[in-house]
């Protein structure tokens, strides 16, 4: 498994309960990349694209996995995931994001989607932290939330728990396909198994060896956490027009996130960050009060379509599980169990049973 990231670490814990042998080469520490930076939202109602639906179709699949894998992850490492199924509010802040709303609220209702129109007035009943000036929103009580860091420390005992061996700081820098498979290390070590998972973030498309290489590239996301107070807190996530706003068990409210095409940077700037904190306090005026406990930046893995690469690619006994773009959370149950069933149809040669949309051999 090339990456310790939520993909590589599901995938990995998949296979182990499986009872495969399996080994993650971490280039750093697990879930210390983009897993660690995420806000941890399962939102496929929310993050509804009008042009999205097999990603939506995957979301929902997935987000109806997630009650029982977080019981089993939770049971398997002595550990809470922070599974938080209080819903989602979607605001708008003006008038011409209340017609995006609207917009967005008819084609959800057309798709089936379980949402409720609110006024402003009955936004904030829900919410009383959210200014009074709000003009509409969107209640999606069945988008849900995970705290990020508590799943990548879970997951990574799990892992662990099931014999899974993890080598951490161990950079790979290229793939060999073939009946004899394997990762070759900075170090010039070569590692060898009867398959080879490229689940490298967004790094997975520059790994050398890999023909055609997946196009996955680095999305910059800046965010930050501050402390909620008795007199401005939330019960669920609230999505507005320039920020979201992520409330933790533990009193952190994480706001994010940027979206920047900036390769493989990862420095924070006042104008990211100023403007996370300007979206927030449209929408909830407080915030700008709250003491700020932390800042920083990831970088999202996106394929060229923002869907997942799944499953075999073009190269014998090499499986890629990559690009799942802002989705990777909550499309992580379904991930790991679609790359481990692929991994033993590439082995006991079936054929894939990935999703064309979401299939590695669709570039």
């Amino acid at each position: 498994m090339v990456g310790g990231g939520i993909a590589g670490m599901g995938a990995a814990w998949a296979l182990a309960k499986a009872g495969r042998r399996v080994t993650i080469l971490e280039r750093g520490e697990l879930g210390r990349g983009a897993s660690w930076a995420a806000a941890g939202m399962l939102a496929p109602a929310a993050e509804i694209g009008f042009d999205e639906l097999d990603l939506y179709g995957l979301g929902r699949e997935s987000l109806g996995l997630w009650p029982a894998y977080a019981r089993e992850v939770e049971a398997a490492s002595g550990e809470s995931v922070g599974f938080d199924s209080a819903g989602t509010l979607v605001v708008a802040d003006d008038r011409d994001s209340a017609r995006a709303l609207r917009r967005l609220y008819q084609f959800q209702e057309r798709q089936g989607v379980p949402v409720t129109w609110l006024s402003g007035p009955e936004a904030a009943e829900l919410e009383p932290a959210l200014t009074s000036r709000i003009p509409a929103a969107i209640l999606s009580p069945e988008d849900h939330q995970v705290d990020p860091r508590a799943v990548v420390r879970a997951l990574a005992a799990a892992c662990r728990a099931s014999g899974v061996s993890v080598r951490e700081h161990a950079p790979v820098v290229a793939v060999r396909g073939g009946e004899a498979p394997e990762a070759v290390l900075a170090s010039g070590e070569t590692v060898g198994g009867q398959a080879v998972v490229i689940a490298a973030g967004a790094q997975s498309g520059t790994l050398a060896g890999l023909d055609p290489a997946p196009p996955v590239r680095p999305v910059k996301g800046q965010a930050l956490s501050v402390r909620m107070n008795a007199d401005v807190s939330f019960g669920r996530v609230i999505r507005g027009p320039r920020a979201y706003l992520v409330p933790k068990a533990d009193g952190r409210l994480v706001i994010g996130a940027t979206s920047e095409e900036r390769g493989e940077d990862t420095a924070l700037t006042a104008g990211g960050l100023y403007r996370l904190l300007e979206g927030a306090v449209r929408v909830a005026p407080g915030v700008e009060e709250l003491d700020v406990i932390e800042t920083w930046a990831g970088l999202r893995p996106a394929s060229q379509d923002h869907a997942p690469i799944l499953g075999r690619s073009r190269q014998r006994r090499l499986v890629l599980a990559s690009g799942a773009y802002r989705h990777g959370f909550l499309l992580l149950p379904a991930m790991a169990a679609l790359v481990a069933a692929d991994v033993e149809a590439v082995l006991s040669g079936e054929p894939s049973a990935i999703p064309p949309p979401f299939a590695a051999t669709r570039f």
